[in-house]
């Protein structure tokens, strides 16, 4: 995941955002209390939104705590404190940044990649037993991203996007692999991880047509080789509908789901956040990508 699944600000109550900002501040206290220092740098929007969406499910009430950041130091922050959902999605959180670093070398090669990834990867070294499913899966499926993206024959977004959408659904719904909502979680992941995919891909279309570097969307669809201002303007509304689709769909899922608390929160996820991104991207507003949601004061060590 890479940070697209963001609320809407201007559109949530006061103690609502407050809630937001506990959890994400919970799960940096949870990447430092589990892992370390360093892999507080991997700290994204998408993992806060897992652990929302999981403890949503609880019926165990929060539990806040004040708590001094080293980089807030004149006033404490309120944090969510020992909480399983958090836990998780700080395991979820570097497993799929370490394989993220581990793809972008392959990919690209880049040295930085490589020592970061050699870095956190220290960090993954004895994980929970009940985890490493998790570890094997998103490894297996990155490989296999890696593979397809790699073709020549490649026949269609739905195949690419599908295995990143699997994994985003296996993760999704691992939490809760015995409860009777187990299915509704995976669809609402899957269709999330395809949504991430594909809007990825478009934020990096401008970059990837000037690098030539592979882009799904580059590669599918623009075959005259148009350049990026010409391109974009054809395929807008085509990706426009399949992430508008994808958006619809993890609403069907959210609304299958028994939900004990959060519900305000995931819904303007799900409902405004994923569409405000999806603006900001299409309008290449990249100077205000987190504006709205990541307050100056709010970034990790």
């Amino acid at each position: 995941m890479f940070g697209y699944v963001t609320p809407c600000k201007m559109e949530m109550k006061i103690k609502d955002y407050e809630i937001f900002k506990a959890y994400y501040c919970g799960l940096c206290n949870s990447l430092k209390k589990n892992y370390g220092n360093f892999p507080r740098l991997t700290l994204n929007y998408d993992m806060t939104f897992l652990a929302i969406l999981l403890d949503s499910l609880s019926e165990n009430k929060y539990s806040f705590r004040k708590f001094r950041c080293l980089i807030h130091p004149t006033k404490k922050r309120i944090i969510i404190n020992d909480n399983d959902a958090i836990d998780y999605a700080a395991f979820c959180n570097v497993t799929l940044a370490y394989y993220k670093l581990m793809d972008d070398v392959y990919d690209n090669k880049t040295i930085k990649s490589k020592v970061l990834s050699i870095f956190l990867k220290t960090y993954l070294k004895n994980p929970k037993n009940a985890y490493t499913d998790i570890m094997d899966y998103t490894k297996e499926k990155l490989l296999l991203l890696n593979t397809l993206e790699g073709r020549n024959d490649i026949m269609s977004i739905d195949e690419l996007s599908d295995v990143f959408a699997d994994l985003t659904g296996y993760i999704i719904s691992f939490y809760y692999k015995e409860a009777a909502f187990k299915d509704n979680l995976y669809w609402l992941g899957y269709n999330l991880g395809k949504w991430i995919y594909i809007i990825d891909a478009y934020d990096d279309l401008e970059k990837d047509i000037k690098s030539n570097s592979f882009n799904a969307i580059n590669s599918l669809f623009n075959l005259d080789n148009l350049d990026f201002n010409s391109f974009s303007k054809c395929i807008k509304p085509r990706i426009d509908y399949l992430l508008t689709t994808c958006a619809a769909l993890c609403l069907k899922y959210l609304n299958n789901l028994p939900l004990i608390k959060n519900k305000d929160i995931l819904y303007n996820i799900l409902e405004l956040g994923l569409m405000e991104k999806m603006d900001k991207v299409f309008n290449n507003n990249n100077n205000d990508y987190l504006k709205g949601v990541e307050d100056k004061d709010d970034k990790p060590i």
